[in-house]
């Protein structure tokens, strides 16, 4: 059974998508607030974990931030705050997608299979069968266990960052619109916007650098998009 995690302080809104999600056939723990949420998390990780922004003792933003430490959990956030800024930060520090309150919560549940399906292509769970590795000169990406390195040094990937290097590692050297990048990392029932895909690579970048302090590999063509230089 898919487990969820919800996190929101407002008791109304847990129980009624509580109510919800479990006639739908999850497992749903919840949590209300987000120094709760972080310790729970941490110790049985779901599936996924819908998290609201404003919360007392710790508000949404920070629980991922201490989330992505040591956790690539697929991650929807819920809110009602109307500042585009929000979601900027939020798909920068390693958020999925972002739903707006009030949404129905049959909006809400199918963007929470669209993560979930995207997740589980990258852990290799498709009929189509295991994925071969990729391998590009010093990186390696295994989409059956969601796994990539660089040197045979591990790198962490959220789902939608794994989908986008991989989408620019099948073909070293060509160049990906962002358009191309969005559609190779988010399902059609997610919009978003071209500073999303540049806020993926800029975590991209970051994190092969903890790893490799001259990592290049992902070059910007500034007003086209991406491309991989396989070294």
């Amino acid at each position: 059974m898919t487990t969820l995690a919800l996190v929101d302080d407002d008791e109304n809104i847990v129980a009624s998508l509580k109510m919800f999600f479990e006639a739908e056939g999850y497992d749903v723990k919840t949590y209300h607030d987000g120094l709760a949420a972080l310790s729970g998390l941490t110790e049985t990780p779901p599936d996924l974990a819908i998290l609201d922004v404003k919360m007392p003792k710790m508000d949404g933003m920070e629980l991922l931030r201490r989330l992505r430490q040591n956790s690539e959990l697929p991650v929807i956030f819920l809110t009602s705050k109307d500042e585009e800024i929000d979601e900027v930060i939020g798909f920068n520090i390693g958020a999925d997608d972002f739903v707006r309150k009030p949404c129905s919560n049959r909006l809400l549940s199918e963007r929470v299979k669209a993560v979930l399906r995207r997740s589980r292509t990258t852990e290799g769970q498709v009929e189509d069968g295991d994925q071969k590795p990729i391998i590009r000169g010093r990186l390696t990406l295994d989409p059956n266990r969601h796994a990539c390195s660089w040197d045979g040094d591990p790198v962490r990937l959220t789902v939608t960052e794994f989908l986008i290097l991989q989408s620019l590692a099948q073909r070293p050297g060509y160049v990906k619109s962002r358009d191309q990048l969005m559609d190779a990392a988010y399902d059609d029932q997610i919009y978003v916007d071209d500073r999303t895909i540049d806020s993926h690579i800029k975590r991209l970048r970051k994190k092969f650098r903890e790893v490799d302090g001259e990592f290049d590999a992902i070059e910007t063509l500034y007003g086209v998009g991406y491309r991989y230089n396989e070294s």
